[in-house]
């Protein structure tokens, strides 16, 4: 069974984490979610989330996936976490999957996930850095090789269905997608 660390910061986009966490369990992914400290997770719109654990108490296990809701301040909790940042490195050294949506590609990218690689962010994130070696698309996902980003909670379940996909193939991904009853793409 595929198992995801889902690590949840104070501020963290609540719509973001959900789904994700919603639709990798619905796909049958192990998700395990991890406060920074002990405690629930206040989000950026005022929801509280019940982690499972804290990251120190998973930190040091072995995921196939690690995937970092965005969110303001989240994310930034995110990049000033030396754990994270480890975990990350880790992760990407051992040719598993690290993914990040809204504002928090620029946790990878300060990682140095992002070097010779296609991304993608909330508008101005990534942009805002000095990235010279990444190529920033302005796509709902972007996948380049073990590394996955999307733009924001619009793009929220885009996302998470793109990760199930890359966990466990493109039939799974049909199973979770097909009863949420997306509608079809209307031209805009």
């Amino acid at each position: 069974m595929a198992r995801v660390l889902v690590p949840l910061a104070e501020g963290c986009e609540e719509l973001e984490a959900v789904t994700i966490i919603d639709l990798l369990r619905r796909a049958g992914i192990e998700v395990v979610t991890a406060g920074l400290k002990e405690g629930p997770v206040k989000c950026s719109r005022g929801v509280v989330l019940l982690p499972d654990t804290t990251l120190d108490e998973v930190v040091s296990e072995n995921f196939d996936m690690v995937v970092l809701p965005g969110g303001l301040p989240g994310a930034d909790h995110l990049e000033n976490d030396s754990r994270i940042r480890e975990l990350l490195q880790r992760m990407a050294r051992e040719g598993r999957y690290t993914a990040a949506i809204c504002a928090a590609p620029k946790v990878l990218a300060v990682a140095g996930l992002l070097e010779s690689r296609e991304a993608t962010s909330y508008p101005g994130v990534l942009e805002a850095m000095e990235l010279p070696s990444t190529r920033l698309l302005q796509k709902p996902v972007v996948a380049d090789g073990g590394v996955i980003t999307s733009r924001g909670p619009g793009t929220a379940m885009d996302f998470a269905l793109a990760l199930v996909e890359k966990l466990l193939g493109e039939e799974a991904r049909r199973s979770v997608e097909e009863p949420l009853m997306r509608p079809e793409p209307q031209g805009r």
